[in-house]
């Protein structure tokens, strides 16, 4: 029997793109406000006897999160025979620690969420920071996708003469395998952090690469600092003009119109709904469900 792709709402077109990759049902979600507020919520189509896989992109996880309840509830008490999450962006990442007395692990408490509704989840690159893998917060098989292959194949065939940028020695590791993968050069920026929004990024002498292209690759743009400030120091040392790929194109509080300035161009996957979107991870996702991955 098909799977069953549900997305909750705005995540329709990716959703489309995922069912036809796996050659799975693309269903539909009703949802609407009470009077009051509430969320009313109906599965548009018959989950019994299926495995029932709910899409949504967490990049704004508040407002999402009682209709992904709601439906992956509905789903299972219909008679899904597994529900899933696919979760091409996933949120709560950050507050991996307790930095200050009383502060939420805000982390491991959506994590324990999550775990409790779902089957399985996969998504893409999350944010690990002090975790190695999400099997540390998360109690559900999970199953996390890389888009750096998917990235490095679209410089190749967009950019002519890439240097490949890691904005911060956390990206060494994500910033030579894209590099390697095209045989391509690359090089590693050093960034202090300031604040929430305040860095500083220290770059080697760059000028012997003055006939490539640079490429910033990151896993996420959210308020954009790292981004702007690498892009203007790259071009004080006259390089041409930046290139940006990254997976999440959050673009938080205007970083979207600071940044397109700076760059000759900006590429982003799919995961998160956004005008840069160009590279897309429906077939990765897909492959991913057809082999079991998270099983």
């Amino acid at each position: 029997m098909q799977r069953l792709i549900l997305p909750l709402p705005g995540n329709e077109a990716f959703a489309a793109r995922l069912a036809a990759a796996c050659g799975g049902e693309a269903g539909r979600i009703e949802t609407r406000r009470f009077p009051d507020g509430e969320t009313y919520l109906r599965l548009q189509a018959d989950p019994a006897g299926r495995e029932v896989d709910l899409v949504c992109t967490l990049a704004r996880p508040d407002p999402q999160f009682l209709a992904l309840v709601f439906a992956a509830d509905a789903a299972r008490e219909l008679g899904a025979t597994r529900v899933n999450l696919v979760a091409p962006y996933l949120a709560y990442m950050r507050q991996d620690m307790r930095f200050h007395a009383g502060e939420c692990i805000s982390s491991l408490s959506f994590a324990r969420l999550l775990s409790s509704t779902f089957d399985r989840l996969l998504t893409v690159d999350p944010h690990l920071h002090r975790h190695a893998t999400l099997s540390a917060l998360y109690t559900i098989p999970t199953a996390t996708l890389q888009a750096a292959p998917l990235l490095a194949d679209w410089i190749a065939a967009n950019v002519d003469a890439p240097l490949v940028v890691g904005p911060d020695e956390e990206s060494e590791q994500w910033a030579g395998a894209i590099a390697a993968r095209i045989h391509a050069p690359h090089v590693v920026l050093r960034k202090t952090r300031l604040g929430d929004r305040s860095v500083d990024i220290e770059l080697p002498d760059l000028t012997a690469w003055r006939d490539r292209t640079p490429v910033l690759v990151d896993d996420i743009a959210s308020s954009g600092r790292t981004l702007a400030v690498a892009a203007r120091k790259l071009a004080a040392q006259g390089l041409r003009t930046p290139e940006c790929v990254v997976v999440h194109a959050l673009f938080a509080d205007g970083a979207w119109d600071e940044l397109a300035p700076l760059f000759a161009r900006i590429a982003s996957t799919d995961a998160v709904p956004h005008p840069s979107n160009r590279i897309a991870l429906a077939p990765l996702l897909a492959d991913a469900l057809v082999r079991g991955l998270g099983d």
